[in-house]
């Protein structure tokens, strides 16, 4: 079977110059930390294969938006199918190929910097695994566009700053995917997310534990963990966020005192209240509202 590395009808590529990289990118505190190397888009890339046995000097990040192929890493073999994405950490050894009936549309960015290992670690740390899969979101493949499109137009300072800070997007989508572009999402069913919508709706109530529990109908104890693990937080930490974030905005937005504040956060006790929001924000309503007013 024919192989090849690239040369796919429609194929994308831009390597940026090592020179550029290494008196630009590796000196400018602003993307520093993270920025590209090399980017592509190869699509039904026809004998499309890779083998690096002692891996990149780059961490690589591919993301198939159709066909299909395999990804050998740390000898273990991953189908990758439309949605899947592969993060292969600098210098790990890996072959990628795709199949030769239906080749996959990928496209793919190699990576470093100061904060790019991290970067892999935290991926690893919430997904178990290199490999991965998101919804297809037209956003995403957009900000690909957009950085690809500024790296077309050269290497000035820029274009490297604006596709570096929009790299740090386009890979938190990967990492954070039930994140990545919230605004615009159904809800997904996940019992957390029904927890906390229900907070929302409910934040001029002062509920307990046990309540939130049993609104997605699990016990306090498994809840709690189960929240804890998700957000960080316990639910009532969690609850007392949401009302102070809603007591902002009616501390910027409307002439309501204090205690008409409290009381539409179902909180009777204004002092309460008040070393409540003061404990959170570091500043109490009355200093809020003044600060941000003035």
């Amino acid at each position: 079977m024919k192989k090849k590395k690239d040369g796919f009808d429609g194929q994308k590529a831009i390597v940026i110059p090592r020179k550029i990289l290494s008196t630009y990118c590796e000196s400018v505190p602003l993307i520093t930390d993270l920025y590209v190397t090399d980017i592509g888009y190869y699509p039904k890339a026809k004998h499309h294969y890779r083998e690096r046995l002692s891996g990149a000097e780059q961490h690589i990040l591919i993301y198939c938006l159709e066909g299909k192929g395999t990804a050998m890493i740390h000898q273990q073999q991953n189908e990758i199918r439309p949605g899947d994405f592969v993060l292969i950490p600098a210098g790990t050894g890996h072959i990628y190929e795709a199949d030769v009936t239906n080749p996959w549309t990928i496209i793919w960015v190699h990576f470093t910097g100061n904060l790019a290992g991290t970067m892999v670690d935290t991926f690893l740390k919430a997904h178990q695994k290199l490999k991965s899969s998101v919804h297809f979101q037209s956003n995403r493949v957009q900000l690909f566009d957009d950085m690809y499109a500024n790296l077309e137009m050269g290497y000035s300072n820029d274009s490297l700053c604006y596709t570096n800070l929009c790299f740090k997007y386009f890979l938190a989508s990967f990492i954070y995917k039930d994140n990545f572009n919230r605004s615009e999402k159904q809800h997904t069913g996940d019992l957390i997310e029904t927890s906390i919508e229900f907070m929302k709706n409910n934040i001029d109530k002062q509920l307990s534990l046990d309540e939130l529990a049993q609104a997605v109908h699990l016990s306090a104890s498994h809840y709690s963990f189960l929240f804890r693990k998700k957000t960080g937080f316990s639910p009532i930490e969690h609850f007392n966020h949401l009302k102070v974030q809603k007591a902002c905005q009616f501390l910027l937005f409307t002439n309501l005192r204090i205690k008409e504040i409290a009381d539409k956060l179902g909180i009777e006790d204004q002092y309460y209240f008040s070393r409540m929001f003061s404990k959170i924000m570091g500043v109490s309503p009355a200093g809020y509202r003044i600060k941000r007013i003035s």
